[in-house]
């Protein structure tokens, strides 16, 4: 019953003779979720997971069915540590080349298990992979997303020295999404570590000012230079608490908000 009228509700909740609690609606109308690629081991020591990579899908499709134009960014952590030793010594170039390429199996992974649920969906890539994915071209996206379709980013921003919560930032601000929402393992963003320190704080709401006077690490300076820059609002959630990111998307509050209003104030 979203988006109706309260006479209208009311109307068909009389003419069905029964009650029907209504949902909330979205306060958002497109968002960029940026996922882990680490949290997708599990309980492994590296590569995927399958009951993990069902439960991104599964929170995945329950924001799409609501109505909300969704896009994903994935690490690729879990891929990339298995060849962790191999790449020591390895130039920084070669070296995250080889992560942008662990981004893509976990997007090919994702792809195929939000697919499998039914979603419609288009895998971008940064770097040309044309049996596997469409080239990142900025109106085709946005025509995906107003179509319904879910799309995925991968490979990055394409180039080297530059990480996935850069890309992330990056292409929520091209397809002009109200908010970048990423998952972590903890739920929000805390005074210090909260796996380290039990006492640790965690912040409901804090200005981005405040993030970085306080060297609170939330993703790196440039990805977070570019959400400044637009003001673009960021939510940290933990991604492992099932239905987190529908009651994100309508307007609960969840894990932290990182807003722009202020200066150091939280």
């Amino acid at each position: 019953m979203c988006g109706t009228s309260w006479e209208t509700s009311a109307a068909a909740l009389f003419q069905n003779r029964f009650l029907v609690e209504p949902k909330p609606c979205p306060v958002y109308r497109r968002v960029l979720v940026k996922l882990s690629g680490s949290a997708l081991l599990g309980r492994q020591s590296f590569g995927i997971d399958k009951d993990v990579l069902t439960r991104y899908a599964r929170e995945i499709d329950s924001v799409a069915q609501a109505g909300v134009s969704v896009a994903l960014v994935i690490g690729g952590g879990n891929i990339y540590r298995g060849v962790r030793d191999a790449s020591a010594g390895m130039t920084r170039a070669m070296s995250d080349y080889m992560g942008m390429l662990s981004t893509m199996i976990n997007a090919m992974a994702l792809q195929d298990a939000l697919e499998q649920r039914g979603l419609e969906t288009r895998l971008q890539s940064s770097i040309a992979m044309e049996e596997i994915a469409e080239p990142f071209i900025r109106r085709r996206a946005l025509r995906h997303l107003e179509k319904g379709r879910v799309v995925i980013f991968g490979s990055g921003t394409g180039s080297p020295y530059f990480t996935t919560d850069t890309a992330a930032a990056l292409r929520a601000l091209e397809i002009d999404a109200e908010v970048l929402i990423k998952g972590t393992r903890v739920d929000g963003i805390f005074s210090k570590d909260p796996e380290e320190h039990p006492d640790a704080t965690r912040y409901h709401r804090i200005a981005g000012e405040a993030v970085i006077q306080r060297g609170l690490r939330v993703m790196d300076m440039t990805a977070f230079t570019l959400c400044r820059e637009s003001k673009l609002p960021i939510i940290v959630f933990d991604v492992n608490t099932t239905g987190s990111l529908l009651r994100i998307v309508q307007g609960e509050r969840v894990g932290t908000l990182v807003h722009w209003e202020g200066h150091a104030d939280a």
